[in-house]
């Protein structure tokens, strides 16, 4: 059956990878983008199928969600799984950062990364809730991250801003679990995306590939798949579920 499904951040990187994925395995996508409408259409006209659309907004602002998830909504007809990928990355160590500069850091984080996919999810939610067909089928899925485990020490708000992405989807799960409704998660490693391009083609980027036992980071479509399993295929029994994607790089 197909599925509508609401990507965040899609206009590069792992939610490109995503948005790509699901509509590859015969869905239809509402690529959404922060403020790039132009990475965001070319991501659009690249998918196969057809009748994807593109919505654009700040994922920390509650109201541009409000408009991101209606956009969705009214292009694709009804939204029926919600991927919450946006997300951002941004150093603030503490030993170096100023008072100011720590708090924006966090803000900034904790709006994006967390209340954002938070929004997000009520909204989303909240259309399942109500629609005519029901909420039955309905899937939210986080992309969190491996650092909400083994500490982020230069981006210790995003860190926090994934455990708590973690902790919201178990939570979502179990809350709408009598809806018929699926939340799960990844956590995935390092990925090789722009985002991470300075710290591998760093001094350090040798020491980030060493740290899984296959000697690479992930690439955006190897945590695709996993996200377009959850997101369309995954038995309702894995609701709760926070996958591992990071190829042995750390164990729990």
């Amino acid at each position: 059956m197909t599925s509508n499904i609401l990507v965040t951040g899609a206009s590069r990187g792992i939610g490109a990878s995503i948005a790509h994925e699901v509509a590859f395995r015969g869905h239809r996508v509402a690529v959404h983008a922060g403020r790039d409408v132009a990475a965001a259409e070319a991501v659009r006209s690249g998918l196969p199928g057809s009748g994807h659309v593109v919505v654009v907004g700040d994922a920390g602002d509650p109201d541009a969600c409000r408009q991101i998830v209606d956009d969705a909504v009214a292009g694709l007809g009804g939204v029926d799984v919600l991927v919450n990928n946006a997300g951002i990355f941004e150093a603030h160590p503490i030993d170096t950062t100023s008072f100011g500069d720590w708090q924006q850091a966090w803000r900034r984080t904790i709006d994006v990364n967390l209340l954002g996919p938070a929004n997000l999810s009520w909204l989303v939610a909240r259309h399942l809730l109500e629609r005519p067909s029901g909420p039955s089928g309905g899937r939210l899925i986080s992309v969190g991250s491996r650092g909400a485990y083994r500490g982020e020490p230069i981006t210790p708000a995003y860190g926090a801003s994934k455990a708590g992405l973690h902790a919201m989807t178990q939570s979502l799960a179990v809350a709408l679990a009598p809806h018929g409704i699926l939340a799960a998660a990844v956590a995935p490693g390092f990925v090789e995306t722009d985002m991470g391009r300075s710290v591998l083609d760093g001094p350090g980027g040798d020491a980030v590939r060493a740290q899984s036992p296959f000697g690479r980071v992930a690439t955006p479509g190897d945590v695709a798949e996993s996200v377009a399993w959850l997101a369309t295929e995954a038995p309702l029994w894995v609701s709760g579920t926070v996958i591992d994607v990071n190829g042995a790089s750390y164990l729990r």
